[in-house]
């Protein structure tokens, strides 16, 4: 008898998982920075790719975001259709001149730093990304592996 109580027990158990009620992203495959019950849409971009002095650059124009937190560990929510969320890096970002710069390579050698993030399926293909360190004052990116798409937030 009690054998069968458990085993009912563990098929409804799922069942009765709450379902996410949050706000949901508009768009897919673009990263939305969480802002209590309001998302903020990144700004997405295309980097260029820069090489000065044996130094290799991703620049993209505009001094500044236009996507903004105030929240030193950010949370995004994304919709994923074409965009693996795994594959997303955080970069910080430098702004020199009206553009803003991550600095890639130097002497062939890769100093750009990614932070670090845990991803979470929330449901289907929503999906909750974490920056897991503080984050200080600036512009910052996120970009999948191989690609030079970019989602721009900056951190005030």
């Amino acid at each position: 008898m009690y054998r069968w109580l458990l085993v009912l027990l563990v098929l409804t158990l799922p069942l009765l998982a709450q379902k996410y009620s949050g706000p949901r992203p508009e768009k897919p495959d673009l990263p939305y920075l969480v802002h209590a019950d309001n998302l903020v849409a990144t700004e997405p971009g295309e980097a260029k790719q820069e090489d000065r002095k044996n130094e290799l650059y991703f620049v993209v124009p505009g001094a500044a975001s236009t996507a903004r937190t105030p929240l030193s560990s950010p949370i995004f929510l994304m919709i994923s259709n074409d965009i693996v969320p795994q594959s997303l890096h955080l970069y910080k970002m430098d702004s020199k001149g009206g553009q803003r710069e991550v600095l890639w390579s130097r002497k062939k050698k890769i100093v750009a730093r990614p932070r670090r993030m845990n991803v979470t399926k929330v449901e289907d293909d929503l999906y909750r990304l974490e920056v897991d360190e503080l984050l200080e004052n600036g512009e910052y990116s996120l970009s999948p592996e191989d690609s030079n798409k970019v989602f721009c937030f900056a951190v005030y």
